[in-house]
């Protein structure tokens, strides 16, 4: 019998805990969903729409940050983002958020793309279409 996933949860561990809270909620727009204060931790979820999980091999890595920055950059882990704003709107208002600049917005076969590195280290691409059904 095969098992029915649901939901796709990403799950990070930091150390910044409120700084990533007021990047990912009040900067990049996630609405929350939950959130919890205990005497045993802090957590906050926070809604991302549609979730997938892309997996890709090491070289297939290589291509994609080469098309979106130019050289082999992101680690093992990279979050994208499909923005409604324009990729470069969105690029600029995650900047002003505390996000740096990995590479600027450019055209990859599959979308228009940008680069951003969030306060915490995690690279993000911010793209505006999908081939993935609304």
């Amino acid at each position: 019998m095969k098992t029915t996933v649901k939901e796709l949860r990403l799950i990070l561990t930091v150390d910044n805990l409120d700084e990533l809270i007021r990047f990912y909620r009040d900067t990049v727009g996630l609405e929350t969903s939950k959130e919890w204060h205990e005497e045993t931790g802090n957590g906050i979820i926070l809604d991302a729409g549609r979730a997938s999980l892309e997996l890709i091999d090491a070289s297939h890595a290589a291509r994609i940050d080469e098309l979106e920055v130019g050289s082999r950059v992101s680690g093992p882990i990279r979050l994208a983002l499909r923005v409604t704003d324009s990729v470069s709107q969105a690029s600029e208002q995650l900047i002003k958020g505390g996000a740096v600049e990995v590479a600027p917005p450019t055209v990859a076969p599959w979308s228009e793309v940008a680069r951003v590195q969030t306060p915490d280290g995690m690279q993000l691409t911010l793209f505006g279409t999908s081939t993935l059904a609304d």
